[in-house]
């Protein structure tokens, strides 16, 4: 069982470090843009460091598209709460509606 979410929670903490990565400078405007490269690649050597163990243990247990579904649908969690937390934008319904049909479309990835 152990083996079946060790990828999802690895996944989970490189798609927050990928998340601050990307956008997290955002809220930063005021930096130099080379700085802001500087500290992004710092936070992304973080982001590797899980993402890449979690590919190699998901292997195990998923296929390379299950892997990469998975890897979209946290990237769309994390994402989701960090423009609501950290960037204070608004999440609007249709965002949601767009996050169903992903949903839909790793139903039937996962379907035997």
């Amino acid at each position: 069982m152990l083996k079946f979410f060790t990828p999802i929670i690895l996944l989970t903490i490189s798609n927050i470090f990928m998340t601050f990565a990307w956008y997290g400078h955002l809220r930063h405007k005021s930096s130099a843009l080379w700085v802001v490269i500087l500290v992004s690649w710092g936070i992304a050597f973080f982001e590797y460091c899980f993402q890449v163990p979690a590919n190699r243990f998901g292997h195990e247990v998923y296929n390379v598209v299950q892997l990469k579904t998975i890897q979209e649908v946290i990237t769309l969690i994390i994402f989701s709460l960090f423009s609501v937390l950290y960037l204070k934008e608004q999440f609007r319904w249709n965002y949601l509606v767009g996050f169903i049909f992903i949903v839909l479309a790793v139903f039937f990835i996962f379907k035997k």
